[in-house]
């Protein structure tokens, strides 16, 4: 059909231009390369290079003083004979390192539950709960987020000293408590203010108080930033040495402190303090690997809405 006198034909849709999947830009050809095989290759070298030390550790804690001071840990490879396990038959024998791994465990675990605990009721508290000068409460504890570590150390020490409780696991534990909670506050109010206030809303209709609300919805939806606060927070005990330094004396000294000693002590004593350093090393490394995924998730939980 012919189109009427005076008036123009409509035009036909003109489709966009795409380039070639051949004239694509060297830019664009190299991160399409590096988003497959070459990346996910050059992480796994990057890890195995993480993982050397740890290795490293383990197999010169396997090996017999002799063997480690002729030559270096990778002649194990070569000889796998030398491998033997009398390290840390030693290292159970010896009553300090042994002592110090309790007390390790002792100090860190309650000082991460209670951190937890106490961290995620406040959360709850200033995210949720109306009371006078909430809001000013929350800066006066994200203020004490730049407070130094090593500005409390006299003062609390004094004051233990007069209460009673310094050189005590109960004073170490204390002192941890103190200065992860900060962090827990913050980490925990800002995820919990996340949660829709139309579930709350929902189950305060249903008749759910305060206490159960929080135990029976905040802190399921909760888990990954919790699980993540429970891993820094054991790392950071597990792994602190200035803290028990200054708070701890003989027969309270975590690991850290012990190992610390035998170095200092007896130089020549590889054979306690390699597998001695191995287990202070590797039970941190299975607290991360067994939460990583709750550990990503509360990571990334605050990045996008």
């Amino acid at each position: 059909m012919t189109a009427e006198a005076g008036s123009l034909p409509e035009a036909a849709p003109v489709e966009p231009v795409r380039p070639a999947k051949a004239g694509q830009s060297l830019g664009s050809r190299l991160a399409g390369a590096v988003s497959g095989g070459v990346l996910r290759a050059f992480l796994l070298v990057v890890a195995l290079f993480w993982l050397v030390p740890t290795i490293g550790l383990l197999l010169a804690s396997l090996r017999s003083p002799e063997d480690m001071a002729a030559n270096g840990w990778w002649n194990v490879f070569s000889e796998p004979s030398q491998i033997t396990f009398d390290s840390y038959q030693k290292l159970l024998d010896n009553s300090d390192i042994t002592d110090a791994l309790l007390n390790t465990i002792w100090i860190t675990v309650p000082a991460t539950v209670m951190v937890v605990v106490i961290g995620a009721l406040a959360g709850y508290a200033f995210a949720w709960m109306e009371f006078p000068g909430r809001d000013w409460w929350f800066l006066g504890v994200v203020g004490l987020l730049v407070v130094p570590v090593q500005v409390a150390l006299i003062p609390i020490a004094e004051l233990f000293g007069n209460i009673g409780l310094f050189g005590t696991i109960s004073g170490v534990i204390l002192f941890h408590v103190g200065f992860g909670l900060p962090f827990a506050v913050f980490l925990l109010r800002n995820f919990f203010a996340e949660i829709p206030r139309e579930l709350l809303e929902a189950a305060r209709l249903d008749g759910a108080g305060e206490l159960r609300l929080f135990a029976r919805v905040v802190m399921p939806l909760g888990g990954p930033a919790i699980a993540s606060l429970g891993i820094f927070q054991f790392l950071w005990v597990w792994n602190d040495m200035l803290v028990a330094l200054v708070f701890t004396k003989a027969g309270t000294q975590p690991i850290t402190v012990a190992l610390q000693t035998q170095v200092r002590q007896f130089g020549n004593n590889v054979d306690v303090l390699a597998p001695g350093a191995f287990i202070s090393m590797v039970i941190p490394l299975a607290v991360f690997f067994a939460f990583q995924r709750q550990f990503v998730s509360g990571v990334m939980a605050g990045a996008v809405k």
